[in-house]
């Protein structure tokens, strides 16, 4: 099936319980097992069906299995948030006396995520350049657990050279996680170029109205394969103690969701409510139409900055003038870039008087809404990184994001027009 239809038909078999043409809410904490053997069978994993919210509900199996083909993987778990999302894709490989590699280009709170917090748990953070990789295959060695970066970072909108990445992880057998979630299932498929494992925050373009905060986790197939007998994640092939000494490689479930879901998901309980996995469900329906339209309206708003006398620079890989149009050609469907731009202007308060005069952009950190959104990123989602880290991050004082919504195309450019005097 294509995607639009993957969208609006997988993990839902509308002929069961009373044919709802609409997934139905579980709004349930728990689940009535039909006698105690079928209680110790779900326990056992020698059945499947739901238990307990915090580890499955049916609304959110839907999400999970329609998510996981649209990306083209195996499986999916959903859970609170974004950043519930990375942590739990990265905690389920690493551990005290490990290290993780992570993009240079990454957003501001999963930066400070790997290089501050996973610290205090023992875990370093070693940064790579994303844009060629060039310097990735020096930073690994034996505690190496994963490779972290975005498909299309946020905000300085740059592509990953994924073929590269793919190619130095595969060489050195290490898990490579990509945050797909500005590109969308829609426009990059990390998956079908090699990667092992994409999250998503599902709050931002597969929500679409800024309704809702939740996260997605997709494991490729073969990843049993992967783990199995592999000294690097020895924990895959030895005996987990608190779960009645199961070996996660010996049971034929897709290995890294699910011992997410029966370790760090049972354990630290960042769960996804029923209500928010259906909301979720409806933006996937009508995402393909919207990935399409947040894109040609950035493109046009890329351009009439790349044209005006007060924008120094314009970062969007939909732009033939940048850098990474290329890599959009390639990874990206039809080469669309998704919605988000940033630009640079002269200084800093000229980024606050644009900031401060826009009508129809609202000054909002959040990304992926129907409504065009606008930030200054070095005093908002980026403040915790120091001046160095902003600079190699890619990030000025004088660096504006905006995340162009639905509107049309000649309001925005007219509210911009207005702004920039």
């Amino acid at each position: 099936m294509q995607k639009e239809t993957i969208a609006l038909h997988a993990g839902y078999d509308k002929k069961q319980g009373f044919g709802t043409m609409s997934i139905p809410i579980y709004q349930s904490t728990a689940y009535a097992f039909r006698d105690a053997e079928h209680a110790a069978n779900l326990f056992a994993l020698k059945e499947l069906g739901p238990i307990y919210s915090r580890l499955t509900n049916p609304t959110n199996d839907v999400l999970e299995a329609r998510f996981a083909e649209l990306e083209g993987g195996v499986a999916a778990i959903a859970v609170s948030s974004g950043a519930a999302a990375i942590f739990y894709a990265i905690a389920n490989v690493a551990e005290a006396g490990d290290n993780i590699i992570i993009s240079d280009k990454l957003y501001g709170g999963t930066a400070t995520l790997a290089t501050y917090t996973l610290k205090r748990f023992g875990i370093e953070a070693r940064v790579f350049k994303s844009s060629d990789a060039s310097d990735l295959e020096g930073l690994i060695d034996e505690k190496t657990k994963a490779i972290f970066f975005e498909s299309l970072s946020n905000p300085q909108i740059a592509i990953t050279d994924i073929d590269a990445v793919v190619g130095i992880a595969k060489k050195h057998g290490v898990l490579t996680i990509c945050d797909n979630t500005v590109a969308t299932a829609i426009l990059c498929n990390p998956i079908a170029l090699g990667v092992d494992v994409v999250v998503h925050s599902t709050s931002k373009y597969t929500n679409g109205q800024g309704t809702a905060l939740g996260g997605i986790i997709v494991e490729r197939e073969g990843l049993n394969e992967f783990f199995k007998d592999s000294k690097r994640y020895y924990h895959f092939n030895t005996p987990d103690v608190s779960y009645h000494g199961l070996v996660y490689t010996d049971v034929p479930l897709p290995n890294f969701t699910l011992r997410i879901r029966l370790s760090l998901l049972r354990d630290i309980g960042a769960a996804q409510s029923a209500f928010n996995g259906w909301l979720f469900i409806q933006g996937l329906e009508t995402l393909a139409l919207r990935i399409e339209k947040h894109s040609d309206n950035a493109l046009a708003v890329a351009k009439f900055l790349e044209a005006h006398p007060k924008v120094k620079a314009v970062n969007y890989p939909g732009l033939e003038s940048h850098s990474d149009y290329k890599k959009a050609q390639k990874y990206f469907k039809e080469g669309k870039a998704s919605g988000l731009i940033s630009f640079e202007v002269g200084t800093f308060e000229e980024a606050k008087h644009i900031i401060d005069s826009v009508k129809l952009f609202s000054v909002v950190v959040n990304i992926g809404d129907s409504k065009s959104l606008i930030v200054h990123p070095a005093s908002t989602t980026h403040s915790q990184m120091s001046e160095d880290e902003l600079k190699v991050a890619g990030i000025n004082p004088t660096t504006i994001r905006l995340s162009i919504g639905l509107e049309h195309t000649s309001d925005l450019i007219e509210d911009l027009q207005r702004a920039l005097g």
